[in-house]
């Protein structure tokens, strides 16, 4: 494969999209003393050629109880031409640290694991899978049961409120504390929970606070759908008394604020035992709303361009580049690592820029003809148009600095973060998006620098890539990255995570393929692009510009699929 085809065989659309969603769970194993365990579920992927495990997303932690049910859930894009394998792993949970792997038998109970793939999840009969958990020599761990149901394209977003009446008072010593938890009706006739509201402490008059939750997590685009709502009265122990329950359908709470949306709460086994029971309070709407979801592919349709700056290491560390051990060595026959993750990165985000025009800056080198240091130089010498012509013109403007400039240091990223940074602060409508790539092979020298830069750049249209090269331990890069701790300076939390880290090395295939190699690190490096650029536009409450419908072009009609997730004790 030539190298030119690189992102060609990156974009694919799905054949479906699968919601996974962890329904309950019974009879846990329970791993603690005093009380019951508190179960999470960890859903893990598996690279495709790099086998390796990563984290997927987890469940909310629900404490105290062997019998959960979990609200949160995970979409995964489905492939019908790939092996895609699965891991879910349970534990119980006592620790606050993100960290599964710092104490994983002190304070997090490993209580089983299951591994499966998503083609035997659609391919069971039904859509409907079990399985045993394993992991635990000598227990029986339970049953895992996975679910997939087809979803519709629906991107509405409702937000509602309600308010309850004179609820049944559960409490001994006080009121209620009563919450409330909505189920979506299946094709089957089950029920899979899909929100709980918060609790509300000591009252028999509740009113929630708003929520938004995807239409198609309520009915599934089925409008007249059956959606269950329970209410509890909340307590300590995990054992949350059951007030009663009422049904209704998107269709109804499109009513908005009416009697039409005043429910009775009825607890059916009260109901029989009592001739004169007539409810156990009543469920009013306050208000509903919908509004449309807009997509990356939104903005990029209504006119956004994504520009595209790279900033490359230029320190000593890298070593001589007339030697072959050097990370900027330049081979006749293969590219190095710099250029093959600017080539991998580029390739794919040229696409969203106009002009196909790209900065290119260099960092920590000495700069002729008086050898001053810079960290913000740019490669093709000319600081009034650092402008390169495409992803070739950078390239060539690197190659060309490597003869010209004397590699020195420190390893400064503030002054190109707030290069960057500059552009994107004087384009704040949404019309624009920066992204900066800064390829580097060792430890950050201006580290509280570089957070403030971030802190403040988190504030604008931008997103940070950073790919480290060679074999340089990078643990401050995973700081910056921000994925379980979100970056901070002088005591002020970054509005956003903007930043992705890489290490080059996780991607390099062994067998000496290139392609693949770039096509797995731009596919890995560009992930969070497209939620970051939302973020953005949603905290400016920016929408996409209206866009003339896109030519026909006959093709499948795209699918989404729900997958939801039960276990069970043997």
């Amino acid at each position: 494969m030539p190298v030119e085809s690189a992102s060609a065989i990156l974009p694919r659309i799905p054949v479906r999209r699968l919601c996974v969603q962890q329904c309950r769970i019974a009879n846990l194993l329970d791993r603690d003393t005093f009380s019951k365990s508190d179960p999470l579920v960890v859903l893990y992927t598996q690279g495709v050629e790099s086998k390796q495990w990563r984290e997927f997303g987890r469940t909310e932690v629900i404490d105290n109880t062997l019998n959960p049910d979990f609200v949160r859930k995970y979409i995964l894009d489905y492939f019908f031409e790939e092996k895609q394998n699965l891991r879910f792993d349970v534990y119980d949970i006592d620790s606050k640290s993100p960290d599964l792997a710092k104490h994983p038998t002190e304070f997090n109970d490993f209580l089983g694991q299951v591994y499966c793939t998503l083609g035997e999840i659609v391919g069971s009969p039904a859509s409907r899978l079990e399985k045993p958990l394993g992991g635990i020599p000598g227990k029986k761990c339970g049953t895992i049961i996975l679910s997939a149901e087809e979803l519709g394209n629906c991107r509405d977003y409702a937000t509602m409120q309600f308010c309850a009446n004179k609820l049944d008072k559960k409490d001994f010593f006080g009121k209620s504390d009563p919450f409330m938890v909505f189920y979506r009706s299946n094709e089957d006739g089950t029920f899979t929970i899909c929100h709980k509201t918060e609790v509300v402490k000591n009252t028999l008059n509740p009113v929630w606070q708003p929520f938004s939750i995807p239409v198609r997590a309520l009915c599934n685009g089925d409008y007249s759908r059956t959606i269950k709502v329970e209410v509890y009265d909340w307590d300590r122990d995990g054992s949350h008394d059951f007030i009663g329950e009422f049904t209704t359908s998107y269709k109804d709470l499109c009513r908005g604020y009416s009697q039409l949306n005043v429910y009775e709460v009825v607890n059916a086994k009260k109901k029989i035992k009592k001739k004169r029971y007539v409810n156990s309070g009543t469920v009013s709407l306050l208000s509903f709303n919908v509004e449309s979801e807009h997509t990356f592919l939104d903005y990029i349709k209504g006119g956004t361009q994504i520009h595209f700056t790279v900033a490359i290491d230029f320190t000593a560390s890298n070593g001589n580049p007339s030697q072959s051990t050097s990370l900027h060595y330049m081979n006749p026959y293969q590219m190095n690592a710099y250029a093959m993750a600017l080539k991998a990165v580029g390739e794919i985000i040229q696409d969203y820029d106009s002009d196909k025009m790209f900065p290119a800056l260099g960092f920590g080198a000495k700069l002729p003809p008086d050898g001053r240091v810079s960290h913000e130089f740019p490669l093709n010498g000319n600081v009034e148009n650092p402008y390169c012509t495409g992803i070739p013109g950078i390239l060539e403007a690197y190659h060309q600095s490597l003869k010209t400039v004397q590699l020195y240091g420190p390893t400064n990223f503030a002054p190109v973060v707030n290069h960057v940074a500059r552009y994107a602060a004087a384009v704040q409508d949404g019309s624009q998006y920066f992204v900066l790539l800064i390829i580097t092979d060792g430890v950050i020298s201006d580290m509280a620098q570089t957070k403030e830069a971030i802190v403040n750049a988190a504030k604008l249209p931008m997103s940070i890539i950073i790919v480290g090269v060679g074999q340089a331990e990078f643990d401050a890069m995973v700081e910056l990255d921000g994925d379980d701790i979100r970056i901070s300076s002088r005591g002020k939390l970054a509005e956003r995570d903007i930043v992705q880290f890489v290490p080059f090395r996780d991607y390099m295939d062994r067998t000496g393929n290139h392609v693949l190699s770039m096509a797995r690190l731009a596919k890995d490096v560009l992930a969070e692009i497209p939620d970051q650029l939302i973020s953005y536009m949603k905290s400016r409450a920016i929408k996409p510009n209206s866009a003339p419908p896109p030519p026909y072009s006959p093709g499948p009609p795209k699918t989404e699929l729900c997958v939801g997730l039960g276990l069970s004790k043997d």
